[in-house]
């Protein structure tokens, strides 16, 4: 989110404060590809915070989807494509993409 903030804010303006951000995320079509970030960060939230005992089963899903998700594409549409232009322009995109590839890497099949 961040760095599509500072190449909105490169191409368009400055945003004007938290909540002009916050209204950006949820309703400027320019950050709509993000929504599936957004999706998949309450779904880790829910199954942290949910009543039942946290399974190996609820993890793998969770894991799963976020591995699908991040997989850049450069021929890709949505957010695979935004994604792989996300890597190619930010090196602190690409740093968050090695931390989380090292999460999937140590999970156990």
């Amino acid at each position: 989110m961040d760095s599509e903030r500072i190449t909105y804010e490169q191409t368009v303006g400055p945003i004007q404060s938290p909540n002009h951000f916050l209204q950006l995320l949820t309703r400027d079509p320019w950050f709509g590809w993000l929504q599936p970030l957004s999706q998949l960060i309450v779904s880790i939230d829910e199954t942290l915070d949910a009543k039942e005992r946290l399974t190996a089963a609820m993890v793998d899903a969770v894991a799963k989807e976020a591995s699908r998700l991040l997989s850049p594409s450069e021929s890709g549409e949505g957010f695979s494509h935004h994604y792989f232009d996300a890597l190619q322009r930010d090196p602190d995109v690409v740093l968050a993409h090695r931390e989380v590839t090292k999460l999937f890497g140590h999970r156990k099949p």
